[in-house]
């Protein structure tokens, strides 16, 4: 078997594809990895074949970018509606110019890089949706985690809020109709917007690349939607540095706080709120560098600073993490068994900070926008000190760190693949 795994997105979007790979490689089929032209060396350093798309629309989250998107308010998100679908224009173009002759045997997309079901319909070939997220598969059991909603709403209603991801397909119809008709010579039919229909207008198969113990699947979806469990890259962790390691074992276990690559429009505001908070509480800090603003040149000796470690080899030593919510981080947490507190941005993070309270694991999220020294000290305390948490993170980080993801979505591929459309 061929498969092209289409994805495009930060790396929390780009690493569980690479995982992906890794599992296809490893059960004898091909797979080449299609996404941003930044991650070519990330998939190299993990053995993955790469083909390289446009950076275009990944670049509005680099840098002092993302503060301005994120909390720009309505006038920044009406440019962004204007501006990304001529951005999109290239990432088409250069998903048609890897696929063809490709040979695939699938594709495999993440709907956010638009081209996916697209290009399969080109070759003759099942397209899978592959997500970290429940995005599109619509259910009564929770509201759309595209943005945040009321966190319980009537059944009817939650279903009805996946109406959202219309939303893609309407502000990228026109550009995309073109692409097909003069790239891809494929016709205008019903349903050829949504990723979750096939061609003959069947459901098309999703994969959902986390855990069931965290999130089950909901009763009401369709047989084709399935939950996999996380899609972890092979291998052992890197090691963490020796210095931090010293750190780490001279004194209480330390908490961990990172925002990944989000950036809030004053991120020098939220480094002093967070090492305001970790001085009230008496904790330990080890704090993620990456996200933007940070000045780490004078930090007290109780904060550790890191830039580039794997969180799968940091979080079992720390004692809580608090984080953005990204799907990526909050599935190694879970699997870390560690208490988490999520600090939300945008989008799918409050979804996840929600669930993170409900599953009892941490406290209420504290959204960025929000985020104040005393209440982050208050949850700190409480997330180093509560025996419940401790207990319930360690409970379900058992149960996702027995399953394996990677090897159920390879088994569910290879029967897909098998499929024509």
């Amino acid at each position: 078997m061929r498969a092209l795994l289409m994805t495009l997105g930060t790396r929390g979007d780009v690493q569980p594809f690479l995982a992906l790979a890794q599992g296809l490689q490893a059960a004898g089929h091909e797979a080449v990895v299609v996404a941003p032209h930044r991650f070519a060396d990330f998939a190299a350093a993990h053995g993955v074949a790469f083909a390289g798309v446009d950076d275009g629309p990944v670049a509005l989250l680099d840098g002092e970018n993302a503060g301005a998107l994120l909390e720009g308010g309505i006038g920044a998100r009406l440019n962004l509606m204007r501006t990304l679908p001529a951005m999109f224009t290239r990432v088409l173009e250069d998903c048609w110019s890897v696929a063809r002759g490709s040979g695939a045997d699938v594709v495999v997309h993440n709907g956010q890089i638009v081209a996916g079901q697209h290009v399969a319909e080109a070759l003759g070939v099942p397209a899978v949706l592959a997500l970290p997220i429940p995005m599109y598969v619509p259910t009564r059991e929770f509201p759309w985690p595209g943005v945040e909603l009321p966190a319980r709403l009537p059944a009817t209603l939650n279903r009805a809020t996946f109406a959202g991801m219309k939303s893609t397909a309407l502000m990228f119809s026109g550009g995309i109709d073109r692409w097909r008709r003069d790239a891809l010579g494929l016709p205008r039919r019903r349903g050829r917007h949504d990723p979750m229909r096939r061609p003959d207008g069947g459901h098309a198969p999703v994969l959902h690349a986390y855990s069931p113990s965290v999130l089950p699947r909901p009763a009401d979806w369709p047989p084709e939607a399935r939950t996999t469990g996380y899609w972890e890259l092979a291998g052992e962790p890197s090691p963490l540095p020796e210095d931090l390691l010293r750190f780490v074992a001279d004194g209480t276990p330390p908490v961990f706080v990172g925002f990944g690559s989000m950036a809030g429009a004053d991120p020098a505001r939220t480094t002093r709120t967070v090492l305001e908070a970790v001085r009230r509480s008496g904790c330990r800090l080890v704090v993620g560098a990456g996200w933007g603003g940070l000045d780490v040149s004078d930090l007290p000796g109780d904060v550790f600073a890191v830039t580039d470690v794997d969180y799968r080899a940091l979080f079992p030593h720390m004692a809580a993490v608090v984080h953005h919510g990204g799907a990526g981080t909050t599935g190694v947490a879970f699997a870390a068994g560690r208490p988490q507190l999520v600090c939300p941005f945008v989008a799918d993070q409050p979804f996840w900070g929600r669930l993170v309270q409900r599953l009892g694991v941490g406290p209420a999220p504290q959204p960025q926008k929000k985020l104040e020294p005393a209440a982050l000290a208050a949850a700190l305390t409480e997330l180093v000190g509560s025996p419940a948490m401790s207990r319930a993170a360690r409970r379900i980080g058992e149960q996702v760190r027995a399953e394996d993801g990677v090897d159920t979505a390879v088994r569910a591929l290879e029967v897909i693949a098998r499929q024509r459309t």
